[in-house]
Order: C-alpha cells, then sequence, then structure tokens
C-alpha cells in the first residue's frame, strides 16, 4: 500500500478553517447528538470545500468534514462512484 506524504500545502486549509478555533466537540459529537452547530460553523467556513475533499481522500469516517456528516460523506462517495 503507498501512502503519499503530505505537504504542508495540503493541510494548510486546516489553519484558516473556522473549527480551529471553535474546537471540536462539535464536529465529533457523541453518537446520537446533534451536527447542526457544526454545520452551521462549516456554511460560514471559507475552507469547507478543501476540508471536504480532504476528508473523501483520507475516507474520514468520523465527525463533520467540509459541511457533511459521516452518513452524508458515504452518500456522496457512493453517488459519485467510489472516489
Amino acid at each position: 500500500m503507498h501512502i503519499e506524504a503530505m505537504t504542508a500545502s495540503d493541510i494548510a486549509w486546516q489553519e484558516q478553517a473556522l473549527c480551529a478555533q471553535t474546537g471540536t466537540d462539535f464536529f465529533f459529537p457523541e453518537p446520537g447528538s446533534s451536527v447542526r452547530e457544526a454545520k452551521r460553523i462549516c456554511g460560514l467556513c471559507e475552507s469547507r470545500s478543501a476540508c471536504l475533499e480532504y476528508a473523501l481522500d483520507n475516507d474520514e469516517r468520523f465527525g463533520v468534514w467540509g459541511g457533511l456528516s459521516e452518513k452524508e460523506r458515504l452518500h456522496l462517495r457512493r453517488t459519485e462512484g467510489g472516489r
């Protein structure tokens, strides 16, 4: 299995992301908890598309990334043909 090394520019968006300024509690809630506040914050974030792309490329399975929950990202992967 080949794993590409990430460069600083690959994750530079993380420093600008609003979630980095608010903490992870909203983005990784307890099972069954609301993700509404995380999605609201994501909706205001300029890094949203880079965050979602990162989550899809790295198969992030937990939390809210780029404004989408785990289930929403799974659905997106399936409709995009297994990205």
